[in-house]
């Protein structure tokens, strides 16, 4: 039996940037929330994934989206409203960057790894000359949790896994910018929304922060826990002139908890606009 986890917060257990050590290249980097924030069982987490996408309306397939990565019984329905919309989609590159929750880090980081591993398979990483820094990803579950859904969704793909740290939006954008590729590439942006608010309040803060992203504007730290990589993302979708869809906005108090603390969820396209 999994436990159910609405969040993966943690403390702030190293510090340093990226480029500072000299980390060899691992073979493989091991589930750390398998059993946890999702199925451990290959079967029943395919299962799991699959039915949160059959439960979610088809769209069309962005260019870049943000979900977020909380416990699946909490954030899944969220976050498959979005990933639907890439099922069985051409895509063989994902960039995906997510907070770093639990070591502090400067700027951007890859895992150190060729490859990251899921109940569901391993999933080649590419070198794409970034830093890297295993410790921010070795019990980070912001990037783990989205690769379920992309391997039932896309099947087989490469992958560059990034950790966020403190990092401005110029410094993210620029970052995406070098690795936003053409049609083959897709972009994703792992990201709560508020965090242990009173329901009211949090419904609120978060449609303020929807309508942010809408505008392609710019979220406050306390609005996000991934608000550095979601802001380069927006500032990278001003420069491209992308369009930004509203896909899904709940919070925990709506799928699987209680309404006194939340947790606030988003999923968003952005579509290139000739698309």
């Amino acid at each position: 039996m999994w436990r159910k986890v609405a969040h993966g917060l943690g403390v702030q257990g190293d510090t340093g940037s990226a480029s500072a050590y000299a980390w060899p290249v691992e073979a493989v980097r091991i589930p750390a929330v398998a059993g946890s924030f999702y199925p451990a069982d290959p079967a029943g987490l395919r299962e799991t994934v699959s039915g949160l996408l059959a439960q979610a309306a088809p769209g069309a397939a962005p260019k870049a989206m943000i979900v977020p990565h909380a416990g699946y019984v909490y954030s899944g329905p969220v976050a498959a409203s979005v990933f639907r919309r890439i099922e069985g989609a051409r895509f063989t590159r994902v960039v995906l960057l997510g907070p770093s929750h639990f070591v502090h880090l400067r700027g951007v980081a890859l895992p150190g790894a060729r490859a990251m591993r899921t109940p569901l398979g391993d999933v080649a990483v590419e070198e794409a000359g970034l830093p890297h820094n295993p410790r921010a990803h070795s019990l980070e579950h912001s990037l783990e949790v989205e690769l379920p859904f992309l391997q039932v969704a896309l099947g087989g793909f490469t992958l560059v896994p990034l950790a966020v740290g403190e990092a401005a939006p110029e410094e993210v954008a620029a970052v995406l910018g070098q690795l936003w590729g053409g049609p083959e590439t897709l972009v994703v942006i792992s990201s709560d929304l508020s965090h242990y608010l009173p329901y009211g309040e949090a419904q609120k803060m978060d449609a303020a922060s929807a309508g942010e992203i809408l505008a392609l504007g710019r979220l406050r730290p306390e609005a996000a826990c991934g608000a550095a990589p979601v802001n380069g993302l927006l500032l990278e979708a001003r420069r491209r002139v992308l369009r930004a869809e509203r896909v899904d906005l709940r919070n925990s108090g709506d799928t699987a908890g209680d309404k006194v603390r939340v947790v606030g969820y988003g999923a968003f396209a952005f579509y290139e606009r000739s698309a």
